[in-house]
């Protein structure tokens, strides 16, 4: 099955009906495959249902593999790259054969039958950061399902228990929302700053884009742990300028251009 057929294969636990545990992992599983560009705001604190008017929070353009633009909301940029410069020519000698690794979305995974990866191949996996690994976890939330189904007779291998998970909207888009408890063997891709902390937390998934839109803890002790993300546009088309703070190679055609004709 090609990506584009992956894409657009019925959305899983389609007309409202509930979703199942293996469903929600095989989506967390999903993102690479789902989307190359996304426009979104982040918020690093969570909320129970939308953020505070006066919460901070910084605007978003990503394009995969790795040009990230960031700015405030009064639209002072606050990091900015192409990502281009990792190119390797014939010269490019390395000990190990990750960094020739090709990016995901050139490999075929195993997919369900709701066109949802089962089952990630080997590649160059990893999205840019800010601030904390949650960040770069929440737009690729494979920590919380693994890179492959556990076998039946380890049930309890899994990375987390996923409880209740069931259909719900997300800042206008349809998301799977679930109460997820961590294991030992759960390894976040940042100790620092995962995605679920020890006990319950709420997390929901993306349904378009296998992103993990939003995270809250509901321990009484780390209730403030947690994240809020509003997408705003899939696959748009961004150019190399968008990543860069001062474009050199563009005309603002806003301007007025002036002619002196001599007199």
């Amino acid at each position: 099955m090609s990506t584009w057929d992956a894409r657009h294969r019925p959305d899983p636990a389609g007309g409202g009906s509930p979703a199942d545990p293996a469903t929600f992992r095989n989506l967390c599983r999903s993102s690479p495959w789902k989307w190359q560009s996304l426009r979104f705001e982040y918020w690093d604190e969570p909320f129970p249902e939308a953020p505070a008017p006066a919460a901070p929070l910084v605007r978003c353009w990503l394009r995969r593999p790795g040009a990230l633009r960031l700015e405030s909301p009064d639209g002072l940029v606050l990091h900015s790259t192409t990502g281009i410069n990792d190119s390797r020519d014939g010269r490019y000698v390395s000990s190990t054969r990750k960094s020739w690794l090709l990016p995901p979305h050139l490999v075929s995974p195993v997919y369900d039958g709701s066109g949802l990866v089962k089952r990630r191949p080997e590649a160059a996996y990893g999205e840019p950061g800010f601030g904390n690994g949650r960040f770069s976890a929440a737009l690729d939330p494979v920590e919380l399902a693994g890179n492959a189904p556990v076998p039946l007779e380890f049930p309890g291998s899994n990375a987390v228990q996923v409880e209740g998970p069931g259909v719900v909207e997300h800042e206008g888009r349809p998301a799977l929302e679930a109460v997820v408890v961590p294991t030992p063997a759960y390894h976040p891709g940042d100790p620092a700053a995962p995605l679920c902390l020890p006990g319950r937390t709420l997390v929901r998934i993306d349904r378009g884009t296998g992103v993990c839109v939003a995270s809250r803890s509901l321990e009484p002790e780390t209730e403030g742990y947690g994240h809020w993300l509003r997408i705003l546009g899939v696959d748009e088309y961004m150019l190399d300028d968008l990543f860069v703070a001062e474009p050199a190679n563009l005309t603002d055609v806003r301007r007025h251009i002036s002619w002196d004709i001599p007199a």
